[in-house]
């Protein structure tokens, strides 16, 4: 049977009010936290950059953001399992906020050692972000957990597209201020991840992982039937190698596009309008990936996803280099095949363990995809410079057709297991 925290009628939460007013806040907190994400990213290698002098370690601050939140995943599960979303997220986005006053006292200082630890402890705003979308899920119905994921991942949108149109006024006030210009992000960052983490202290209430133990317990202790302890279901390590391979596959791809179009003599107007192509496309599918998850199953989504990032990856090794046009068309599709395993990959994840050790378990997930995520990028830079850029793409688009005979295992589990969700 499926969790008793989500039964109740086909497709409706058991807390309809409850679900409501989570996702609201989680929207809110969401938009907030997505322009400081966002924001901090967009300046990071400038700074390290002009403290610096060059450009040797200019790639070092988005290694860190990913260290940073790979370490934050677990914390924030951690504290998650122990004591609710509420006071896990809350952390993590307080964290994140001072990792932002960090960056800018480093900069004040001249200080790369102290700008470099900043950086690190700022990442767990990105790892927070990302958690997020777990807690949107806790009281969802089975029917539609997915579409809870996914409204909380598009409400990241907002703030991703107003937090780096910000960079220059944020900039001229930091320079008003007598702070480095570079650092003028980080104060709308430091006060958006604040903000995000006040929104959630003061009204997610109620706890959406505490009330979903709660029901899960008081219906199991109604009903003698279901007084054994649940346990795992098929499909964490589909759910979980699905994000894995979707978040190392895109951040590779992604990464190296704009260098192999500087290399070939595009601007950065041209790699700027193909990056923010693929951002859009990360995300903005999210509503209807979510109804598609719901309606036609975790596994079929998840299996669109490679294949999605399989085309991606063809049409990224075969596009002549001065073709902008299906450069964005690739990094397109790089975008809908991780949103769709994103999203997929989460639903699984959420279905297969029990609310006893989910939060846990979620938390040890995100750190997989993080670690993923930094295994992609840093890679990605000797693919290219040993075989070139088509062959990246062409190796990431085929290795994503790893995630199908893991589809094809679950699901035979699932047969094995007929009173499995």
């Amino acid at each position: 049977m499926p969790s008793t925290a989500s039964a109740g009628p086909a497709g409706i939460s058991p807390r309809p009010e409850a679900q409501r007013r989570v996702l609201a806040v989680l929207v809110s907190s969401q938009i907030l936290s997505g322009a400081g994400l966002a924001a901090g990213i967009t300046v990071g290698a400038l700074l390290a950059q002009d403290m610096l002098g060059s450009t040797d370690l200019a790639g070092l601050p988005s290694a860190l953001f990913t260290a940073g939140s790979a370490v934050a995943a677990v914390a924030v599960g951690r504290i998650s399992q122990a004591r609710g979303r509420r006071p896990g997220l809350t952390a993590g986005y307080l964290t994140g906020a001072v990792g932002s006053a960090g960056v800018i006292a480093a900069a004040v200082a001249d200080n790369p050692v102290l700008l470099f630890i900043a950086l690190f402890v700022y990442g767990a705003g990105t790892a927070t972000n990302l958690q997020a979308r777990y807690a949107g899920a806790d009281l969802a119905a089975p029917d539609h957990r997915a579409r809870a994921v996914s409204t909380v991942l598009v409400a990241t949108t907002l703030g991703g597209v107003v937090g780096p149109n910000l960079a220059a006024p944020t900039g001229t006030f930091a320079d008003n201020l007598g702070i480095p210009a570079l650092a003028g992000p980080f104060l709308l960052a430091g006060a958006a991840y604040a903000l995000a983490a006040l929104v959630l202290a003061v009204w997610l209430r109620p706890d959406p992982l505490l009330l979903a133990r709660s029901l899960d317990l008081q219906q199991r202790t109604e009903n003698t039937a279901t007084q054994a302890v649940p346990t795992r279901r098929p499909g964490l390590m589909t759910g979980a190698l699905t994000m894995i391979l979707t978040q190392l596959i895109m951040v590779a791809i992604m990464t190296m596009t704009p260098v192999h179009m500087h290399d070939h003599g595009h601007g950065t107007a041209a790699s700027g309008l193909v990056i923010a192509v693929h951002v859009g496309a990360m995300y903005l599918p999210s509503p209807l990936t979510g109804w598609l998850v719901d309606r036609y199953g975790r596994r079929t989504v998840a299996a669109a996803s490679g294949l999605t990032l399989l085309a991606a990856g063809i049409i990224a090794a075969v596009a002549p280099a001065d073709s902008v046009a299906l450069l964005a068309l690739a990094l397109a599709l790089l975008g809908v095949g991780w949103n769709f395993g994103l999203v997929s990959g989460t639903a699984m994840i959420t279905d297969a363990v029990p609310l006893a050790t989910r939060a846990k378990t979620q938390g040890l997930v995100d750190l997989s995809i993080a670690i993923a995520g930094a295994t992609g990028g840093l890679s990605s830079g000797f693919v290219v410079s040993a075989a070139g850029y088509p062959v990246l793409a062409l190796t990431g688009g085929i290795l994503a057709l790893a995630v199908l005979p893991a589809i094809a295992a679950t699901a035979s589990s699932r047969r094995a297991a007929p009173h499995s969700p």
